[in-house]
């Protein structure tokens, strides 16, 4: 049971009188005498014991023990936390009392009067206060603590400062007086023990070797005495980084290769310096600082800050330089002054790059070639050679040639191991005036090596061709028209294009040189004016005049021409205006009345109508019967249902012209429906015998057969028959005739199987359709 003070509080009271006294000495007033002694309650927290605890004593001393007094309590916790014994006035605490949950409960007391149950006196208050006792150890708010500092910090470097609370009040004795002290994290820490602050204890702490720290500080309340509370946290402390650490390549040399073909540009490979530190003290600066490779190769740093990348300054060349060394330096590029004496913070390598050799197409001595050519160069004139080499150390050897599709009219040739160009086909500036073709260069040992260059011909222009008229082949002169008077301006062209422009030259040809209607004259500036010599013009006279005119072109060697200007004479108006150019013999005689030119006209018009209608007829008698004029459009229908006499039937064909042709034109009666093709064909188609056994060539089918023969020869050679098939007849069908019918009405209603052996029975006229369906007979010699 723990200890307290127990204060006994006796108060002295009057109890107010009642209504009968009131009514008694309803006149005589009284000072009412009221003795209450009142002090604090003081109350250990946390009493543990099993009897209620006890708090205190309320006494009246109108209580005169006779039990007649009832106490009652109220206010902070009556009833649940504290109880009143209403006879005796003894107040005890019926529940565990926490200080730090509530420090004091303030009550209310009140002494009534059981017989009557009236209050004897108003109520008053008092206080119970609990007294603390050392029940809460430190406790930390934050833990556990997150703290960095730089690494290679000096002693005594704040870290962090800590700060613990005590629930107990720091009021009353020592139970909230905290001290901190370090349980884990010596030597490199140390903790002050009133302010909490973590101080660095240890020098030269180095975030490569350990860069993680978990400390353990404790807070003990009682001012860190024996038997005090404590209360711990950890505080988790991180080196962060300093550039105390210089670069370093892994490798004093390093070796790359690269093809020769790279671009410009490409990469070669990377390096790295490598740096224990991290972050921007890691960050890398590259520089190439000596070799013969300076001009040929570049460096430059990563995105990354950390990797140089070596890349191709200028095109590589086996042939040339088959190998470059390159000095590279790499260093910080954020330098810490206070770590400088562990410097230099900087270091070099060598790398070593070696070019590898490919197969490269030849190589052209030039880009480009251009080259004038006169038009008038021979065929075969060597005009310039190309030259190409093989820019790999095998120097193979090369071929030439001219690329097809850039000489398609084949003007060129190009010698195949020389690389001579010359011409093949005359050249003509008129005609072309510029080639431009490509010149292949291939490997021998390897053809897929080509090379191309292009080579642009120019066509020098040489006076060959004779200058002509422009446009007017044609002029007019008024039969008004009076000597001197200009008719016509004319102008010359000439395809060829001297260097000084073209100057031409008019006259008149010698055989027109006195002509005494017209003369010409040149004015000097390539036009030249027809002029009239006379007056008096008349279509009736002449109507039309030739003029020939001779030009010629001012270049050496002088091309010359003659060309004609017909001129007509024409009636014009008086403004010279052209209103008739024709003759007078087509002019009306003056007998011919208006009326009867009209009826000549209109007998003219009716004969042309009757022309043209018995033409029509005549057209629609040779048309075949269509009965819509929509039938016609791709093919015809040609509809048979019954079938001839064969060979006895004569009306239906004349056979008598196949049968012999020669004496086809004797026949009195003339077929109607069919044209004598075989007659004219039989002047030129000879009659042969085809070697059948037991054939004879006079007489009987020789000649239809020659004819058919000839006809399907004509056919197979003829490059304009046309692609589609046509209707052809044969004669020899119908009852009379060894094969029957052919035709195809009746063919559906048989059940046996197609066999055509049976066409060799039919004889020599169906030998071919045995060949093609049935079973050839070897001893018989091929009909075709």
């Amino acid at each position: 049971m723990q200890k307290g003070f127990v204060l006994k509080l006796v108060s002295e009271f009057s109890i107010m009188p009642g209504p009968s006294q009131v009514n008694l000495q309803a006149g005589l007033l009284r000072r009412v005498k009221r003795g209450w002694v009142w002090n604090q309650f003081f109350v250990l927290e946390e009493y543990t014991g099993l009897e209620p605890l006890y708090i205190g004593k309320l006494h009246s001393d109108m209580d005169l023990g006779d039990g007649s007094i009832k106490y009652i309590l109220s206010g902070d916790g009556a009833g649940t936390t504290f109880t009143i014994d209403d006879s005796t006035g003894d107040i005890h605490a019926i529940k565990r009392l926490d200080r730090e949950v509530k420090a004091q409960y303030l009550l209310k007391a009140q002494a009534w009067n059981r017989q009557t149950d009236r209050p004897l006196e108003p109520e008053s208050q008092f206080i119970v206060k609990i007294q603390d006792i050392n029940d809460n150890e430190p406790k930390f708010q934050d833990g556990p603590y997150q703290a960095t500092i730089p690494e290679m910090s000096t002693i005594g470097t704040e870290v962090i400062r800590l700060t613990a609370t005590d629930a107990d009040d720091p009021t009353y004795g020592n139970s909230a007086r905290v001290v901190y002290s370090i349980l884990q994290g010596q030597p490199y820490f140390s903790v002050e023990p009133k302010t909490g602050e973590v101080r660095v204890s240890l020098a030269g702490m180095d975030r490569e070797v350990r860069e993680i720290y978990s400390i353990i500080i404790q807070a003990k309340d009682m001012g860190g005495q024996l038997g005090g509370l404590a209360g711990t946290t950890v505080v988790n402390i991180t080196l962060s980084d300093v550039n105390d650490n210089p670069p370093m390549f892994d490798q004093k040399l390093y070796q790359m290769s690269v093809l020769e073909s790279a671009p410009v540009g490409s990469v070669v490979g990377r390096i790295r310096a490598k740096d224990r530190d991290i972050g921007i003290n890691a960050e890398m600066r590259y520089s190439i600082i000596d070799g013969d490779g300076r001009d040929t190769f570049d460096i430059s740093t990563d995105p990354t800050n950390l990797f140089g990348i070596i890349t191709i300054k200028k095109p590589l060349n086996f042939e040339s330089k088959a190998s470059y060394t390159l000095k590279i330096e790499g260093a910080n590029t954020h330098l810490d002054h206070r770590f400088l004496d562990k410097g230099p913070f900087s270091h070099v390598t060598i790398v070593h790059v070696s070019v590898e050799d490919i197969d490269e197409p030849p190589e052209f001595s030039s880009a480009a070639y251009y080259i004038e050519v006169s038009e008038e160069a021979e065929i075969g004139t060597v005009f310039t050679t190309v030259s190409a080499r093989d820019p790999d150390a095998s120097n193979n050897s090369i071929r030439y040639s001219i690329e097809m599709t850039t000489d398609l009219g084949k003007y060129f040739y190009i010698d195949i191991t020389s690389g001579a160009l010359m011409t093949v086909v005359a050249l003509d500036r008129e005609e072309l005036s510029w080639h431009n073709i490509t010149v292949l260069a291939m490997e021998m040992s390897n053809p897929s090596m080509i090379g191309s260059v292009s080579v642009a011909v120019k066509i020098l222009d040489v006076n060959d061709n004779p200058p002509s008229l422009t446009h007017y082949f044609e002029a007019f002169v008024c039969e008004s028209a009076k000597a001197g008077q200009l008719i016509q301006t004319v102008t010359a062209i000439d395809p060829d294009d001297p260097l000084a422009g073209q100057q031409f030259y008019y006259s008149l040809a010698p055989e027109a040189a006195n002509n005494p209607n017209f003369t010409l004259r040149d004015n000097q500036d390539n036009t030249a004016w027809i002029l009239t010599r006379r007056g008096g013009w008349s279509q009736q006279d002449q109507s039309v005049y030739y003029l020939p005119i001779f030009i010629s072109d001012g270049e050496l060697p002088v091309q010359t021409s003659t060309s004609t200007l017909t001129i007509r004479v024409c009636s014009c108006d008086v403004e010279g205006n052209v209103m008739s150019c024709n003759a007078e013999a087509y002019h009306l005689p003056a007998s011919l009345s208006r009326g009867a030119l009209i009826a000549i006209l209109a007998c003219i018009f009716v004969m042309l109508v009757m022309i043209l209608l018995m033409l029509s007829l005549r057209s629609h008698r040779k048309k075949p019967y269509l009965h819509d004029e929509e039938d016609n459009v791709h093919e015809n229908i040609v509809r048979y249902d019954d079938e001839g006499g064969g060979e006895e039937d004569t009306e239906a064909f004349d056979i008598a012209a196949m049968w012999n042709p020669h004496e086809a034109h004797l026949v009195g009666k003339q077929r109607q429906d069919m044209l004598p093709e075989i007659e004219s064909l039989s002047r030129y188609v000879p009659i042969a015998c085809v070697g059948w056994p037991g054939s004879v060539c006079v007489g009987g089918d020789s000649n239809v057969q020659g004819y058919v023969l000839s006809k399907l020869l004509e056919a197979d050679l003829d490059p304009c028959a046309p692609p589609y098939d046509s209707l052809q007849t044969y004669a020899y069908e119908g009852e009379g005739s060894v094969a029957e019918s052919l035709s195809s009405l009746q063919s559906g209603c048989s059940n046996t199987d197609h066999e055509y052996d049976y066409l060799n029975d039919w004889g020599p006229r169906f030998k071919k359709l045995a060949e093609m369906y049935g079973v050839l007979e070897t001893n018989n010699p091929p009909m075709w």
